[in-house]
């Protein structure tokens, strides 16, 4: 046990409600602006705005403004496509089969059987607003995405006059609205219209106007789709109404059947709303009434009531690491990087990039932020912009409770509830289990049966019980108990429920496991030489039980709850196969024997699952686990793990958790030079936007760790290059807020806050003491 030592021997400590002196964090343009002297030319060099449902890539462009259109809810009908004919007799044969070490026939069968092999069925654009304005020459051109304010501004010059546009995504107001002012006598004038991109033939949208008000109108489909492996059109989908009204100062606006036309307009204000079927019934009726609701607004107050909700989230907290700002457009900066420069305000506007992105693709109410958060100009995006669930989407919310973005948190949880009631059916159909089976990949409709047509990443049967830490860890960041009763516990009884009926006795030492269990998404070679996926109890999958047994007991504890399967579930958590068994080498074994590993540099790490983002490994309780860990993880990196955007974000992750600053921040560094596009999205290939959610959650887990038994580290790895920084209003489990302050590596001063009176320890500047908080008061430590 670390020595405690005396408060007074270390620090001065102030307890108090009003003379606590705040932290205050300046924000510099270099790390709240992304910014560029060139229009986009292409999709990756555009700028996001999003108001959590609604939104767009803003390509600034003075001669033809190109605004290409998303919303969430824009995918192909579900089309009665169901779950696979596999049967619990089926699972039996799988499961003997790899008893008999039979690993490929079972791999094969399991495909046969269990997997619905390919699926073409994919999240697509809304189509594109377009801006045709009179070819001009222009000078002084500037565009930027401000994260303090999410609005998207370009200026220019035309004949030595300013040209200024501005666009922004509300969510009070529930639209996007764009504004241009000419300070040019002759104004402006533009030819406006809509437009959505075929598909394979066949027209999707129709456009028109209609009192004054450009209208697309389409439906989704994908004639391109695909089911099982085979052709499967989808001929209808969500609907969408999308309306555009122009008001103007000086000139004239004419209209055509299709077109809204400026001529010598000096101001222009566009409204834009649209609406889904998703999300209304009557979706073309709410587009009229909500357009003419917003259009009555002026752009001022639209902009203020947008700025003020925004700002609510974005500036719950701030980081600001000392550094000499850089005054030059963010694709420079990025080219410097990659020639092996060092850019502090480039990996803040990273962090704070990645709050901007969740805030403007997941808000309560909406979707969960897919695979491209909700940006994307496909119909046929890459893996369907769908939802991953063996690492990918709980990624992209790994952020979320430790940036104080709690509620964030809610379109995961609304996606998740609903497959739990849709799994229900596959657990008993497919596996004789009750409870509810969640596969590794989904879409908006929470189909629950397994993709793909191989079982390295299709027969993974983990996610499930992956999903349920984020509720458990949402009840440990807010404490919310009647969350965890009303929502967590239901949802973790269901998937514990699964797993308890799934797992079955290995003959081969009378362990519980699962089976037939992969490694998603890496795979191994047999005692026969052959490539196979599927094995007896892997790493990964005996961790996350393990853990989701551990933390469905314990939500029970503090609820006060005695079942059936509370009794059984204590019972077969002690006779579980332990989740990490080290090989001969040190290292965690992946699968439930030391097989070789086909691909040993394979971008998934998921025998370090236990390590993070689980908490079964720690310094704290097995600190020669720790080293077994990270054995491993060097492993993969030798062998050239990481190649992905989202994979190298993980290992940020990982290096904080080991307390390797230095390496952590090499990885950021890394990942801007390997995986960053102009705009900063984050890509795989192709954009992912995982990478940019994970980046922000590891430089969190940087500056605060909080995942061990009461007990918050302070700057656990600060790398070198941070040497002096200030942070306001991060989290730490227990629902404590940290401010802090750090010079020459060591913190000067700490503040923590909690609305509940509690006891944590407290490990900083490598001493260890126990702070008591009263709720409502702030607690002030300087050093």
């Amino acid at each position: 046990m670390r020595k405690l030592l005396s408060f007074f021997a270390l620090v001065f400590i102030v307890s108090c409600t009003h003379q606590t002196k705040q932290i205050t964090v300046d924000l510099r343009d270099d790390s709240s602006l992304l910014w560029y002297e060139q229009p986009a030319d292409e999709w990756l060099e555009a700028l996001p705005i999003g108001n959590g449902r609604f939104g767009a890539m803003v390509f600034s462009d003075p001669n033809s403004e190109r605004i290409q259109l998303n919303d969430d809810s824009l995918w192909p009908a579900a089309d009665g496509w169901d779950n696979p004919d596999g049967t619990p007799e089926d699972l039996a044969k799988v499961r003997q089969l790899i008893l008999d070490g039979e690993n490929v026939k079972a791999d094969a069968m399991f495909v046969e059987k269990f997997l619905t092999k390919g699926v073409t069925k994919s999240h697509q654009t809304m189509g594109d607003l377009w801006i045709a304005f009179d070819s001009v020459s222009y000078t002084d051109y500037k565009r930027s995405l401000d994260l303090r304010t999410a609005l998207v501004e370009s200026s220019f010059k035309v004949n030595g006059k300013q040209v200024k546009q501005s666009i922004f995504a509300s969510e009070p107001d529930d639209g996007i609205f764009l504004k241009y002012i000419t300070e040019d006598e002759q104004g402006l004038s533009a030819k406006i219209t809509m437009s959505r991109p075929d598909d394979n033939g066949h027209k999707t949208a129709t456009t028109f106007v209609e009192d004054g008000v450009l209208v697309m109108q389409g439906e989704i489909t994908q004639y391109g789709g695909q089911f099982k492996g085979e052709k499967r059109p989808v001929t209808h989908g969500v609907k969408f109404d999308t309306r555009l009204k122009v008001k103007h100062t000086g000139g004239e606006v004419l209209f055509t059947d299709e077109a809204i036309e400026l001529k010598n307009v000096k101001e222009a204000t566009f409204y834009l709303v649209s609406n889904t079927s998703f999300y209304q019934e009557v979706y073309e009726q709410k587009s009229k009434k909500h357009l003419a609701a917003v259009s009555q607004k002026s752009f001022s107050e639209l902009l203020s009531a947008h700025t003020k909700d925004y700002q609510a989230l974005y500036n719950r907290m701030n980081l600001d690491i000392a550094n000499s700002p850089i005054n030059e457009p963010t694709d420079k900066r990025l080219q410097s990087v990659i020639n092996g420069a060092t850019d502090i305000g480039l990996e803040e506007l990273l962090f704070n990039y990645g709050r901007y992105l969740l805030i403007s693709s997941s808000r309560p109410g909406t979707t969960a932020a897919n695979l491209q958060g909700i940006w994307n100009e496909h119909l046929q995006a890459p893996w369907n912009a769908d939802y991953h669930l063996n690492i990918n989407l709980q990624m992209n919310y790994w952020l979320a409770n430790v940036t104080n973005l709690d509620e964030l948190n809610q379109p995961l949880f609304d996606l998740v509830d609903r497959l739990i009631e849709n799994g229900k059916a596959g657990a008993m159909e497919n596996f004789g289990c009750r409870g509810s089976f969640i596969p590794h990949a989904t879409d908006i409709w929470a189909p629950t049966w397994l993709r793909s047509s191989q079982a390295y990443w299709g027969g993974s049967l983990g996610a499930g019980g992956w999903l349920m830490q984020h509720y458990w860890q949402h009840y440990r960041f807010t404490q919310d108990e009647t969350f965890l009763k009303k929502r967590a516990f239901p949802a973790m009884q269901e998937v514990a429920i699964f797993y308890s009926d799934w797992l079955m006795v290995d003959p081969r030492d009378g362990s519980l496991v699962s089976a037939p269990s992969s490694s998603p998404e890496n795979s191994f070679i047999n005692a026969k030489g052959e490539r196979a996926a599927l094995a007896m109890g892997s790493a990964k999958d005996q961790q996350v039980i393990t853990e989701l047994f551990t933390n469905y007991l314990s939500a029970a504890e503090i609820l006060g709850i005695e079942n059936e399967w509370t009794d059984k579930i204590s019972t077969q958590v002690k006779q579980l196969r332990p989740g990490v068994r080290l090989g001969r080498d040190g290292r965690i074994l992946e699968w439930d024997r030391e097989y070789e590993e086909f691909e040993p540099g394979h971008r998934h790490m998921s025998n370090l699952y236990a390590f993070h983002p689980g908490n079964e490994i720690t310094y704290q309780n097995n600190p020669e686990l720790v080293a077994a860990a990270q054995k491993t993880m060097d492993y993969r990196m030798e062998h050239g793990g990481g190649h992905t955007g989202w994979s190298r974000a993980w290992l940020i992750n990982l290096q904080a958790r080991f307390l390797e600053g230095d390496l952590a921040h090499e990885n950021i560094h890394t990942l801007l030079r390997k995986s960053m596009a102009p705009n900063m999205f984050d890509l795989h290939p192709p954009f992912q936007i995982d990478g940019n959610f994970g980046l922000t959650a590891g430089m969190a887990e940087m500056l605060l760790q909080s995942h061990e038994n009461s007990l918050i580290r302070i700057l656990p790895a600060l790398p070198k290059a941070w040497p002096s920084g200030k942070v306001s209003g991060l989290k730490a489990r227990g629902n404590i807020t940290v401010n802090m302050a750090w010079e020459k590596g060591k913190v000067t001063v700490l503040q923590l806050s909690s609305p509940i009176t509690q006891s944590i320890e407290v490990l900083v500047n490598g001493e260890s003491m126990m702070i008591e908080l009263k709720a409502g008061t702030s607690k002030e430590v300087l050093f």
